[in-house]
């Protein structure tokens, strides 16, 4: 075991408790990412400088959205993680696939259930879809960040054995030192994303070509989770699916090419503006 193995800091993953009622950390990671998120998105609609004569949803249109974007993320995520990674289970126990307060959600899944949200939302309003895509692909990374936070505080989804001195040993992970891959994610699918993202928004103001801010978030959410990957233990009832491949790493291939498709897509159209 390397000298300077870390030991798991011994997080409760149950904030408070009012009679049979608890508060994890988990769900407030959803709540907080949510709302940071909607607020974001609401301060990106408001600065004009990155729209030019673009039209955008209004603060109210996303103030409405939220609603249909929480239960897109909650519901889609749930589903996704229960055909994708424990079929079997809970088709033996098909009760517990509402039990959402014990864990179990799946990006990919929530991801999907948000694009329909999206979908059907803007075409109830009359918005564009594509701008729709663009701010919610500017929000996504700061509740990616929340969830991979939540995900180590619940010492789930550990990493590999290693011997890096910032390993950590993980209750339930055995004795071997791991990789925090929770926190790779959280700096790359979180930190890292969000950071080129803002680049594209301020600095190139591509919010004024629809697509290329959300082709972005899907390529490098892409690309960051199949790295994450190489260091992320898979989950136990599936393992690895050939060699170093994995369900994680399956599911994102295709929004890499579709997000690269969507910003070569965006970059050759010439902007419009309405």
């Amino acid at each position: 075991m390397p000298l300077l193995v870390l030991p798991f800091p011994a997080i409760d993953p149950i904030l408070f408790e009012i009679g049979p009622y608890a508060l994890r950390w988990y769900a407030l990671a959803y709540i907080a990412g949510i709302m940071l998120a909607w607020r974001y998105m609401r301060t990106l609609v408001l600065n004009d400088v990155l729209w030019g004569k673009m039209a955008r949803p209004t603060p109210l249109d996303l103030d409405d959205f939220v609603v249909w974007g929480t239960f897109g993320i909650i519901l889609g995520g749930r589903i996704g993680y229960v055909l994708f990674y424990n079929p079997a289970y809970y088709f033996q126990n098909p009760m517990e696939s509402f039990a959402i307060w014990t864990g179990g959600m799946s990006f990919h899944g929530g991801f999907t259930g948000t694009v329909v949200a999206m979908i059907l939302f803007a075409r109830l309003r009359k918005l564009s879809i594509w701008r729709l895509f663009d701010l919610a692909g500017a929000a996504a990374p700061i509740g990616l960040f929340f969830g991979r936070i939540a995900n180590f505080i619940n010492a789930e989804l550990w990493g590999r054995p290693t011997d890096v001195p910032w390993a950590v040993v993980f209750p339930g992970g055995g004795p071997e030192p791991r990789h925090p891959s929770q926190l790779y994610e959280a700096a790359l699918e979180g930190v890292v994303l969000f950071l080129i993202i803002r680049i594209l928004t301020h600095r190139f103001k591509m919010l004024q070509r629809p697509g290329f801010v959300a082709g972005a978030f899907a390529a490098g959410y892409g690309i960051a989770r199949c790295i994450a990957e190489l260091y992320r233990v898979p989950d136990a009832q599936i393992g690895y699916l050939s060699g170093f491949l994995t369900m994680g790493i399956l599911l994102s291939l295709p929004m890499v090419l579709i997000g690269v498709a969507a910003m070569i897509w965006s970059s050759r159209k010439a902007p419009k503006q309405a």
